[in-house]
């Protein structure tokens, strides 16, 4: 702990800290070109142990509880919600997976903004927050995973084999 605060102003610092981080990440994002998005990086690619999406299913039952987290894609102008398919054309469907590569990072900076809590709470409560990032955005991380898979999915079946 660099900063000494009471545990009560360090809360308090630690909220204002969250929602700087979320909104800010957001919003420097946003202002990324789509096309910076358009494949996967290290950090997106499909992972063998999600099995095409269908880990998410059958381990988290995540059709059960994906709609219930906020979506705020559209929250800055000319942002692009991902909360329902509203066009299945090739360059939306394109375009909806390259945007949930954009969440999927957004959300990932934001979780491991974690540590730097620890400037300013005690260990015990800096612990907390890296928790908290954790639990907060690691949900968000699999609905894009999964719902980019799904996506995949469907534009392989759109292709001709050759």
């Amino acid at each position: 702990m660099l900063i000494q605060l009471p545990d009560i102003a360090a809360v308090v610092v630690s909220v204002l800290a969250w929602l700087f981080i979320g909104f800010s990440t957001g919003f420097l994002l946003h202002k990324v070109p789509v096309r910076r998005f358009d494949h996967d990086t290290w950090l997106t690619r499909p992972r063998r142990f999600e099995d095409e999406g269908n880990f998410y299913q059958r381990r988290l039952k995540i059709r059960n509880w994906k709609d219930r987290l906020p979506e705020k894609g559209d929250l800055f102008p000319d942002g692009f919600s991902k909360r329902h398919l509203t066009n299945r054309s090739t360059e939306h469907l394109e375009r909806f997976m390259a945007e949930t590569r954009r969440a999927e990072t957004v959300h990932w900076l934001n979780l491991s903004a974690g540590p730097l809590f620890l400037i300013w709470c005690r260990p015990l409560l800096g612990v907390f927050m890296i928790v908290f990032g954790v639990v907060a955005h690691l949900p968000f991380v699999m609905v894009q995973r999964y719902n980019r898979e799904r996506l995949g999915r469907l534009l392989r079946r759109r292709r001709p084999s050759s």
